[in-house]
């Protein structure tokens, strides 16, 4: 009788491992602490909103007796809510379509074409990202209002009579807020359309289909999700945008829905409860385009990446190469150069309205003065360091806490991390504005002491950032292997430096890139600090629009805003040439 030898049980993995140990009690209660805190800050200040709109009174210090009503909701049939409405949808709906076409007719250039300077193009498509659109805005109504606008005064010098642009109307809003959108839909489009099976197209091609018939009929089908879903974000951004409307739309008479709520909220005496009502009208609006948008995508399907190689086919433009280059010039020209040269202009003038261009060869009619006046002024400088410190401080924490809930939610079996993620995504639904209402009642009836520090602004920044924070984070989480983390562990070492020592370093690139991203958002920020600060506690993109709301301040407002773009651009450029610099020490 022959026995035949048994093969040895081959090691077990650390997947295998994982499975056959049970969860501890105290990894599965790991996530409730965690979801308690990030449902206060993101939870508790919309919840603060739906109850002002039914309260007779708003959140305030030791107000808690609390009455309801619904006379609030009258406020839905006042003179000028409708029109504001309509404004509002109108603005969205139209520089969400132009908008599309910029940032999708320039991705398709850089992703698709033999365009010339293909590289410089997606530069182009990129730069609009480092000028906040209400520093764009702002620019914008120098060069084209209807009075002492730079582009009307040169055309009267050229012998033109009238104005013949006003950036004052619901036209100028819309063209406004689409350069400084399109390279949301850019990004997004470009990435599709990079990665797209060309064989569909050829066999279109086979079939007898022409080229742009193909492009008609194929590519922009197959890249209809990056085109939704870019629709959807810039249409709910623009929606929301309140900076941009207050500094063109509302000097020509045209109110949306974020500057009714801010009129509200600032009239005398203010009209908190009704401001509410209309913020949640707000939040219906956005939340109802948003379920329209995913109930189209579910049903329908449009997978072309498969697991072979690909490379998109790139069409030959030929005597059209130079016309494309130009267009995305013109864009480049209208979105950058025009504004930033508006701002030096009006930063280095005399006086800050001129009727001809030929006054400035008079003599004194330029004087750089101004840039060394903001430099120098106390103001400046106090709002430039509470900028920097706030939005590094909010970067910091916000990139740390996004690691720490992504890795609740999709490295542990704790309970409660479905309910964890989806809270954490809870403020793309919310309008800025009606945040930044949410967060000054919140930390007003609070019994810790923030309001009036620079805690509340990076708390704010925190909240309303919290998903793309959660999102840049979660992502590289998902697509790293935990076996090196758990084999740390079995040899010993604690979970929390396993972690520290292995994790965080494989994934250093992708929290750089969160950290640069919050901190550039942070920066840009100025709807929620409006609600937020304090005379001491002013950043930079409050006194700039102060600056310009007054007026007066204009040369000294426009020398601001280049410092601070070229702060942006430095605070940007920093982590990158850190984060290039040590790429050779990374796991």
């Amino acid at each position: 009788m022959t026995t035949t030898p048994t093969r040895p049980a081959p090691p077990a993995t650390a997947t295998a491992r994982r499975r056959r140990n049970p969860v501890p009690l105290r990894t599965r209660v790991l996530g409730l602490p965690l979801l308690a805190f990030v449902s206060f800050l993101v939870l508790v200040p919309a919840l603060l909103i739906a109850v002002a709109a039914f309260a007779t009174d708003v959140p305030r210090p030791g107000s808690s007796d609390l009455s309801f009503t619904l006379a609030n909701l009258q406020v839905l049939a006042a003179e000028g809510v409708l029109t504001a409405a309509l404004n509002s949808l109108l603005i969205a709906v139209g520089a969400t379509v132009l908008a599309l076409l910029i940032g999708g007719s320039l991705a398709f250039l850089a992703a698709r074409t033999n365009v010339r300077a293909r590289g410089f193009l997606y530069l182009i498509g990129l730069m609009p990202l480092f000028l906040p659109s209400y520093v764009g805005a702002l620019a914008w109504s120098i060069l084209a209002s209807p009075g002492a606008g730079l582009i009307n005064v040169a055309v009267r010098d050229l012998g033109g009579t009238g104005p013949v642009v006003n950036v004052y109307t619901i036209a100028g809003v819309i063209v406004v807020m689409a350069m400084y959108y399109a390279p949301y839909a850019f990004l997004m489009i470009h990435s599709s359309m990079s990665l797209m099976n060309p064989d569909l197209e050829d066999a279109a091609g086979v079939h007898g289909s022409a080229p742009w018939r193909t492009i008609r009929s194929v590519t922009v089908p197959l890249a209809l999700p990056a085109i939704l879903g870019s629709g959807l974000l810039i249409f709910v951004l623009v929606f929301e945008n309140f900076p941009v409307s207050q500094v063109l739309a509302t000097p020509g008479g045209i109110d949306t829905l974020p500057t009714f709520i801010y009129k509200l909220m600032n009239s005398t005496p203010s009209r908190g409860n009704e401001a509410a009502v209309i913020a949640i009208v707000l939040v219906a609006v956005v939340l109802a385009v948003t379920w329209m948008q995913r109930r189209y995508l579910a049903k329908r399907s449009f997978t072309t990446v498969s697991g072979k190689g690909v490379k998109a086919r790139k069409i030959a433009l030929g005597r059209w190469r130079t016309p494309a280059l130009v267009a995305a010039l013109a864009y480049f020209v209208l979105s950058i150069v025009l504004p930033l040269l508006a701002l030096l202009l009006s930063a280095v003038r005399s006086s800050p309205y001129m009727s001809s261009f030929f006054a400035l060869a008079e003599p004194g009619a330029l004087d750089a003065s101004s840039f060394s006046e903001a430099l120098s002024s106390e103001g400046f400088l106090a709002a430039t360091t509470n900028s920097v410190v706030v939005s590094i401080a909010a970067a910091a924490v916000g990139t740390a806490l996004a690691f720490v809930v992504g890795y609740v939610v999709y490295r542990t079996k704790s309970w409660g991390r479905g309910a964890l993620e989806n809270v954490s995504m809870v403020p793309l639904a919310i309008p800025h504005v009606v945040l930044g209402i949410g967060l000054l009642w919140t930390w007003l009836v609070m019994p810790l002491p923030v309001y009036g520090t620079l805690w509340v602004l990076i708390i704010g920044f925190v909240a309303v950032q919290m998903p793309q924070g959660f999102r840049g984070i979660a992502s590289s989480i998902r697509a790293t292997d935990r076996d090196l983390e758990d084999s740390a562990v079995m040899l010993g070492a604690r979970r929390s430096r396993a972690i520290a020592v292995i994790t965080v370093p494989l994934l250093r690139v992708s929290v750089l890139s969160t950290f640069l991203l919050l901190l550039m958002l942070s920066m840009r920020e100025l709807t929620v600090p409006l609600f937020l600060y304090t005379t001491d506690t002013e950043i930079l993109s409050i006194a700039i629009y102060d600056q310009f709301e007054n007026g007066g301040a204009l040369n000294e407002a426009s020398a601001t805003a280049l410092i601070y773009c070229a702060i942006m651009f430095l605070l940007s450029y920093l982590p990158r040439r850190l984060g290039a610099g040590s790429g050779g020490h990374s796991a």
